[in-house]
């Protein structure tokens, strides 16, 4: 895979690609990835790249001229890569997004600034806008950062096993179980004896009950689009009366918010 990322923080995006999971990946050529000076395109003797809007809007915005400048030098000679626009207008990061575009063969990805850019380029260039919360950030490499991380975890030979990934939070519509180390016994607690038991199947029993578990009890929303089997529906409704009701979305409340 090829990932592209143009920004005008190049230098902060390269410190975390080069660190960690990422980094390891990256050195032995996973996947690559180029970080691109959007200033460098600009036609302006003094390198800027932004403008007041066309409003009474107070800020400074992306021109459109650089940006896709950039793009046409990255893309020259070569199928256009999958083009993504870090954006709050964007549908939300999912696991399940991730790992579609972990299969495309290469991404262009571009972090806006200031109060954003120019429509123009967006229309002209970009695939699809991505957001990671409801919320605003001063610009898009955050974002950016943690989709290439979101994405490139899943890549073959990145992680050890695909287990590493496809037990986590979200992976399979559920939060991930407890997970526990040395010592056996910390301030009092211990670890759960079924983890110490080596017996295989009650340890997988006891990991998807405690992910059924902790994804009522932390983020009931999830159990709407999670593929429940009739003996996880027993065990969310067994154990439904430990946690407030007001954790159960209202129109879900009793056993019928446990949907195949």
């Amino acid at each position: 895979m090829r990932i592209d990322i143009a920004t005008l923080f190049p230098e902060m995006c390269e410190s975390y690609l080069s660190q960690s999971v990422v980094g390891r990946a990256r050195a032995k050529g996973i996947f690559s990835v180029q970080c691109h000076q959007i200033r460098d395109y600009t036609n302006d003797r003094h390198r800027r790249v932004d403008d007041t809007p066309y409003s009474e809007r107070q800020g400074m915005l992306m021109q459109a001229e650089p940006i896709y400048n950039c793009f046409k030098s990255i893309t020259e000679g070569r199928e256009k890569p999958h083009t993504i626009y870090m954006s709050p207008h964007g549908k939300p990061l999912t696991q399940k997004r991730a790992a579609k575009l972990s299969e495309l063969s290469s991404i262009f990805i571009l972090c806006g600034h200031y109060e954003g850019v120019d429509e123009r380029v967006i229309e002209k260039i970009v695939d699809e806008e991505i957001s990671v919360g409801d919320y605003v950030l001063t610009g898009g490499e955050l974002p950016a950062l943690v989709l290439v991380d979101c994405i490139v975890r899943m890549l073959d030979g990145v992680l050890s096993k695909a287990d590493c990934y496809e037990d986590e939070s979200h992976f399979n519509g559920l939060l991930e179980y407890p997970q526990y180390t040395r010592p056996e016994i910390w301030e009092g607690m211990d670890v759960p004896k079924v983890l110490l038991s080596g017996h295989h199947a009650n340890i997988l029993k006891w990991r998807r009950e405690k992910s059924l578990e902790y994804t009522l009890k932390k983020r009931p929303d999830m159990l709407r689009e999670a593929k429940l089997t009739s003996e996880d529906i027993s065990f969310l409704t067994k154990i439904s009366e430990k946690f407030d009701q007001n954790n159960i979305p209202s129109e879900k409340k009793g056993t019928d918010f446990y949907t195949d």
